[in-house]
């Protein structure tokens, strides 16, 4: 271990030191569960240790808590999706239901869809999902995102192309 690897493994200790307990109480007031908080606590620290030099963080809680509520926004974002999957096949009858394992299936692949879909400019993503989930036409898409109904072909033509060339 280098002169440098020490000197960033002390000062990243440091920071964790000093602003671990500060963090985790922070992400409890954002969460109903200790070791969710602990978990995000943890995957924050391990971002900053893959991503970042610790001697180059100038406002330490402001760099955490940037860190932090990108991952409270994924968390909050996959629960949703997740609660939205089993709201949908709460009414099938259980001869229909899937299995556990389609169940872990078809949830990492909606996560991977919203993902997706995520990358692009929110009138695309809007006019995409008016159309594909809501079977909307393209003038009443138009109508309501405030665009001429050529533009939204646009924007159907952008998220199509997007969904074809993506890399999962």
């Amino acid at each position: 271990m280098s002169e440098t690897d020490l000197t960033n493994n002390e000062a990243l200790t440091l920071l964790y030191r000093e602003h671990h307990s500060w963090l985790l109480n922070w992400l409890r007031k954002r969460l109903d569960c200790r070791m969710q908080a602990e978990d995000h606590a943890h995957d924050t620290f391990m971002r900053i240790l893959a991503a970042r030099d610790p001697h180059a963080i100038v406002e330490p809680r402001a760099y955490l808590t940037t860190i932090a509520k990108g991952l409270l926004i994924n968390h909050w974002r996959r629960a949703a999706i997740e609660q939205a999957y089993w709201d949908s096949i709460a009414a099938l009858p259980e001869a229909l239901a899937p299995s556990p394992e389609q169940h872990i299936i078809i949830l990492a692949t909606l996560q991977e869809i919203d993902a997706l879909l995520d990358q692009l400019p929110a009138k695309v993503r809007s006019a995409f999902l008016m159309s594909q989930l809501d079977g909307l036409t393209y003038v009443e898409i138009g109508q309501r995102l405030g665009v001429s109904d050529r533009m939204v072909k646009k924007y159907m033509a952008r998220a199509m192309l997007h969904c074809l060339t993506a890399e999962l």
